[in-house]
């Protein structure tokens, strides 16, 4: 499946230039990443599925008049001397039904991800950002400045991630604001004005506790990463 972008050339342009523009002023070393989503859920959607199979069981166990009268129905109510065969067939095909039914529902990414719950989302979005940190950005730099702010669309979240420095110095609660105007301007449609906002009140931060030396060297892409 082609990967979906949610931002042409001159979106790019605006974080780019948000990111060049905060780090004149620090020595951190901000990345940007733009993801269609942080998980495929693949394991929610079986579980799902795997319940409807349990649920479809316990209704045929709970009113097992009710399935052999509907089958009988759909023989014409000829048959109804069901052989022990017959009853675990029934129940079985039951199951397999509702399994089949939830899963192919879930294929829709819109049914997929109302599924999935919230408490689950934000774990996967966080270890997807840490993830991507730890390949792009940590201990990728001289002072070890990188700091990294990651956007999941489907799951509606967003991760700010930092280098050990970074974090010693900076509570993880400063970054709330930072957040908080990001999300402001996503919420309105504007995705790479938000994360522009957000990098301009990273940088300002940075700029306090690691401000930007005379030999500074810029050692990451300032350029917005789609995923």
């Amino acid at each position: 499946m082609a990967r979906k972008s949610y931002l042409d050339a001159r979106s790019h342009e605006i974080v780019t230039n948000a990111v060049a523009q905060a780090e004149l002023q620090t020595s951190g070393e901000i990345v940007t990443v733009l993801a269609d989503r942080s998980d495929g859920y693949t394991d929610i959607a079986l579980a799902w599925s795997a319940l409807a199979a349990f649920l479809a069981l316990t209704f045929c166990v709970t009113f097992p008049d009710l399935l052999l009268d509907t089958y009988a129905g759909f023989h014409g109510g000829w048959n109804t001397d069901w052989t022990p065969r017959e009853i675990f067939s029934m129940a079985a095909g039951a199951a397999i039904f509702w399994f089949l039914v939830l899963w192919l529902l879930q294929l829709s990414d819109t049914i997929r991800f109302a599924l999935v719950p919230g408490k689950v989302k934000t774990l996967r979005v966080h270890a997807r950002a840490v993830a991507h940190f730890k390949v792009g950005a940590e201990k990728r730099t001289h002072g070890r400045t990188g700091i990294m702010i990651y956007l999941s669309m489907q799951e509606h979240r967003a991760e700010i991630v930092a280098d050990e420095p970074i974090a010693a110095k900076v509570d993880a609660e400063v970054w709330g604001d930072a957040m908080a105007d990001m999300l402001a301007e996503i919420k309105q449609g504007k995705i790479a004005e938000g994360m522009a906002a957000g990098v301009r009140d990273v940088g300002e931060v940075l700029s306090q506790h690691f401000p930007r030396a005379e030999d500074d060297e810029n050692e990451l892409p300032d350029r917005l990463i789609e995923v």
